[in-house]
């Protein structure tokens, strides 16, 4: 049997646990968010959204995620 190893990061100012080895794309995919209406902050440096599915999350990452909403 496989084990499934896991990671401890804070993302948006709450420790959670992720799988290990995850890419920054698809832990925005995961969160269901349109990936052209965010920004993201990996240790406190904003992400070119053009490498996300290159930045693979490390164990105690801070990651910082805001959606924009559209409204008037």
């Amino acid at each position: 049997m496989k084990k499934i190893n896991k990671i401890k990061i804070k993302l948006n100012g709450k420790y959670i646990k992720i799988l290990d080895k995850i890419t920054l794309l698809n832990l925005i995919k995961k969160m269901k968010l349109p990936i052209n209406k965010v920004a993201i902050e990996l240790n406190q440096k904003i992400v070119n959204k053009k490498s996300i599915n290159k930045i693979i999350i490390k164990k105690n990452d801070k990651i910082e995620i805001v959606h924009f909403i559209g409204g008037g």
